[in-house]
């Protein structure tokens, strides 16, 4: 096949992030400033669609043969990796390499990306064969200032699409998966858990089909995304374990988690344990239609602000806020409707539920369950609609 025209409907959005939001949300400042940073560089000129634009390294497919500086045949994977090679060695500034055509590459092997380094791939990647643990077609790990601008689609089963470990400053732009397993974006620092992964960004990314979640972090310091969109996905569209100091926009979720426990938005592993669970975590909306949960946070997380939620049809709770501190549903209203419980519960090995609020949405055919009893449950301005409320 011949080399694959820049789609035209993606813009590089990610640039605004880069200029100044990775930097606040990693240095720790609070929500406030975060937004303001956002703000500032709203009005920036929406400019180049994947491929346009200068590169430092072209990857070309033409009929069957891949180009790349030093490298002609039929590997995909190797053409990256020798368009990736080619860039200045010990480069202190970033610099870039596009991505011109679509084709398969191994699930047993990971194209890496060292620091400074920009990665735009115009074409679909064909995740092939049987997987290897960690690897991933797209892969950062102990390397700063990395940008994937554009992913234009990836298909097949990947033990992980993406993989950032250990890594500081890598923002990622328009990222669409199309799988048919395996887990879409991970983020973690699992190689040196003494040191977070910092200063991660996504601009959106779409998801459906993996096996396990959409998206997934632990331990990060700064995590940053604009829409997260998950259909069809084993676990969770979202879920943040052992991350601090995160902003996420949208988190859409249809039929995540069927028949499990899992939500369209989980976090877990004590997320957002920042200064006794102050506020550092926020999500503008949850929406979520069918699949397991809606939201579910548990194992001593918190420090949490939910904006608004759209929840309906869940096979499991709703919403389930076990042993969990400092979190807020719905500051801005919303509505849940039928499915499963909203349900606060707590389990024995862990301290009960305290500082939960509840507030502003509507509840439809549905019940509010409260057991046991938390510490400082504030339920406020919740109107329902042919349903319980079994509150304390």
């Amino acid at each position: 096949m011949g080399s694959r025209a820049a789609s035209p409907r993606r813009k590089r959005r990610f640039t605004l992030l880069a200029a100044g939001l990775l930097a606040v949300v990693s240095s720790g400042v609070g929500l406030t400033a975060t937004a303001g940073a956002a703000e500032d560089t709203a009005d920036a000129p929406e400019t180049l669609a994947c491929g346009d634009g200068s590169y430092d390294a072209e990857v070309v497919l033409d009929g069957s043969t891949w180009t790349a500086p030093g490298y002609s045949g039929d590997s995909m994977l190797e053409a990256m990796r020798a368009g990736v090679a080619s860039l200045t060695e010990g480069r202190t500034n970033m610099e870039s390499v596009v991505v011109r055509g679509s084709g398969d590459v191994p699930a047993d092997a990971s194209l890496d990306l060292p620091s400074h380094t920009s990665l735009e791939v115009c074409g679909t990647l064909n995740v092939t064969g049987g997987m290897a643990a960690d690897q991933a077609p797209i892969r950062v790990r102990n390397a700063e200032n990395v940008a994937i601008p554009f992913l234009e689609n990836m298909h097949g089963a990947p033990y992980f699409g993406i993989f950032v470990q250990n890594a500081h400053d890598v923002a990622m732009g328009d990222i669409r998966m199309e799988l048919s397993g395996g887990l879409g974006i991970r983020i973690d620092n699992h190689d040196n858990t003494g040191e977070r992964t910092t200063g991660i960004s996504i601009d959106s990314a779409t998801i459906s089909g993996a096996g396990a979640h959409a998206v997934e972090t632990y331990g990060v310091d700064g995590f940053t995304a604009g829409t997260i969109t998950a259909t069809d996905v084993g676990e969770s569209g979202l879920l943040l374990n052992d991350t601090v100091n995160a902003d996420i926009g949208t988190v859409n979720a249809t039929n995540a988690g069927a028949g499990t426990g899992y939500a369209a938005f989980r976090m877990a592993n004590n997320n957002g344990a920042l200064n006794d669970y102050s506020t550092n975590i926020h999500v503008g909306e949850v929406i979520a239609r069918g699949g397991g949960r809606g939201i579910f946070c548990v194992s001593e997380s918190g420090g949490a602000v939910i904006d608004r939620v759209d929840i309906a049809d869940t096979g499991n709770n709703a919403v389930l806020i076990e042993n969990c501190y400092n979190v807020t549903i719905a500051s801005e209203g919303g509505t849940i409707s039928g499915g499963g419980e909203v349900r606060l519960a707590a389990r024995a090995e862990f301290a009960n539920n305290r500082d939960i609020t509840l507030s502003n949405f509507t509840l439809i055919d549905s019940a509010l369950t409260e057991n046991p009893c938390g510490d400082n449950t504030t339920i406020s301005n919740v109107t329902f609609e042919n349903s319980a409320d079994n509150s304390c």
